[in-house]
């Protein structure tokens, strides 16, 4: 029997530095696929493959199986697929799309790949009051998984207030049985001292965007922490946290969890988690090591 044939790839701006290709890559070698993962990156393409509208035209000829979408095309996208599975439309966010029979369909495996992280790394931790920092593309899926998951009371902060108050309005529409509100971000002490949990949605903490999204004395052993960064596995944040004894969770498992879920839209194949994850630890400790 031939080996499956699969071909994908990632669309978004300054994406020379994405993990994808080789997870993806070395996931479908082990699953004994012939797996192909391009870069697709809009600033150095031209012509009409430089435009989110021609990209897809042109994948659809290519006979692509399926694209991952990031920042700053995850709206964008909408516009040019042909349907949007319900946690796509409800989140008015795409990240992945899958060619089937001639359409294009949008999905959404952010907040899935968050709410599998949570589940596994921290299965016992209380979403009775949990604090949000970022509203923006991530923050609305974290927000969306951290509620499906049963949060009871959400208070989301971002830099720009209209953003959490837009996220705030989309989650309680969805929401109606949780209480979720937005605050402005000077103002975060007050529902913090309050919260069992907290996640950061912000890129504060990467490389090139240092510091920590809130003061490190705002933490407390029996506040849980969460962030969806994966670059640095150890931000200052979880490493502020984990200092003090509490909970932490650190963006890696969301990262994998969301590119596994992806994977199996493309292929139609379960794959395997634990390995996915363990290259993605290598990769970052590889990098760790060039810049050191």
């Amino acid at each position: 029997m031939a080996a499956q044939s699969v071909l994908c790839g990632l669309i978004g701006d300054g994406i020379d530095g994405s993990f994808s290709p080789t997870l993806h890559e070395a996931e479908g070698r082990a699953q004994g696929m012939n797996y192909v993962y391009r870069l697709l990156d809009l600033e150095r393409l031209h012509g009409a493959a430089a435009t989110v509208e021609g990209i897809i035209d042109l994948a659809r000829q290519w006979g692509f199986d399926g694209l991952n979408v990031t920042h700053p095309y995850k709206q964008q996208v909408m516009a040019y697929l042909d349907e949007l599975s319900p946690d796509a439309a409800r989140l008015e966010a795409v990240n992945t799309v899958v060619f089937t029979g001639g359409r294009a369909v949008g999905h959404n495996t952010d907040w899935t790949g968050f709410g599998s992280s949570l589940g596994r790394e921290l299965p016992g931790a209380s979403l009775d009051r949990v604090v949000q920092i970022g509203a923006g593309g991530a923050g609305v899926a974290v927000a969306y998984s951290a509620l499906t998951r049963g949060a009871g009371h959400l208070t989301v902060t971002d830099v720009d207030l209209d953003r959490a108050e837009h996220c705030r309005d989309t989650m309680r529409k969805l929401f109606p049985g949780s209480v979720v509100d937005a605050v402005p971000a000077p103002e975060i002490a007050g529902p913090l001292a309050a919260a069992s949990g907290l996640i950061n949605a912000t890129p504060i903490g990467m490389v090139g965007f240092p510091g920590t999204p809130v003061p490190v004395d705002l933490l407390r052993p029996d506040l849980w922490v969460a962030d969806v960064i994966y670059r640095p596995i150890e931000t200052p944040l979880i490493r502020a946290a984990r200092a003090l004894g509490a909970p932490t969770l650190g963006g890696a498992g969301m990262n994998v969890f969301q590119a596994a879920d992806a994977f199996q839209l493309f292929t139609g194949v379960t794959p395997d988690f634990e390995r996915m994850y363990a290259h993605v630890l290598a990769l970052v400790e590889q990098q760790s090591r060039r810049a050191a």
